[in-house]
């Protein structure tokens, strides 16, 4: 048993646990959302339909929205049998909601997806097999999409551009594109990192950190079609230095036991 296996379930999650439905997926889909009303129904009935055929859930974290997201999402439950709706009752943020969702989820194997459509449900299934491949070395926790050809506006990729600079030069982590949210990663490995408010942006550093093995894959990128961004670059700016230091004194701080045996 793992420690992931025996952390305490915080009594806000206890409401984002499984309805009582048998067997395990082989994957769950996590995808955090926040006043997402006009891309949310598109983006659940799409990744219905490229995971035809394949056991998996999907799993909507509406994070408190302020328009119909959640009525929407639930909507649409009838026709769509791996859907779950969780539903935060107070605003939480998006590192908030995919913890929320990994802790509901019903499969060790996790991939995330942002809610605004931009992510590609396409590279689900290349994420996942790359993590789950059998060849795979051992500590292989994360597949951290890469985004080789952003669909925003020229003053968003710049600023993305510039963090992911900023990130590499101070944290080390040779990942070149660690805000994407399209990912494959283990649940227990996810449960046994330390919790913040934007985590989702560190989560290379912070597994690699742990002692979990890290790998990339690029992944395909798409224009926003209805509403727009929760983020700006000057917003995120002002997080980032406080994230930063925080994420690197987590690091300057971890002790590894270099293994645990029981005996």
């Amino acid at each position: 048993m793992t420690d992931s296996d025996t952390l305490p379930r915080p009594e806000a999650d206890a409401a984002a646990q499984p309805r009582g439905t048998q067997g395990k997926p082989e994957f769950s889909v996590v995808v955090p959302v926040h006043n997402e009303a006009d891309n949310v129904e598109a983006l659940a009935e799409e990744i219905a339909r490229r995971l035809s055929g394949r056991a998996f859930e999907m799993i909507f974290v509406d994070d408190s929205s302020q328009d119909d997201t959640r009525a929407r999402l639930s909507s649409l439950k009838a026709r769509l049998p791996e859907l779950r709706v969780i539903g935060h009752r107070k605003n939480a943020g998006q590192s908030r909601a995919v913890r929320t969702g990994v802790i509901a989820a019903r499969s060790n194997v996790i991939a995330t997806l942002d809610g605004d459509g931009q992510n590609d449900p396409n590279d689900l299934i290349g994420l996942v097999g790359q993590l789950n491949r059998a060849d795979a070395p051992a500590g292989l926790a994360l597949i951290q999409g890469h985004r080789e050809k952003r669909r925003d506006s020229s003053w968003r990729r710049f600023g993305s551009r510039m963090a992911n600079s900023v990130r590499r030069s101070l944290l080390k982590d040779n990942i070149a594109d660690s805000g994407c949210a399209a990912r494959a990663f283990r649940r227990d490995a996810f449960l046994a990192i330390p919790y913040f408010d934007h985590m989702h942006r560190y989560l290379p550093a912070l597994m690699i950190a742990e002692g979990y093995l890290v790998e990339s894959r690029p992944v395909n990128h798409r224009p926003r079609q209805h509403g727009r961004s929760n983020y700006t670059n000057f917003g995120r700016l002002g997080d980032a230095v406080s994230d930063l230091r925080g994420v690197m004194w987590l690091r300057r701080r971890r002790r590894a036991p270099g293994g645990v045996d029981e005996i």
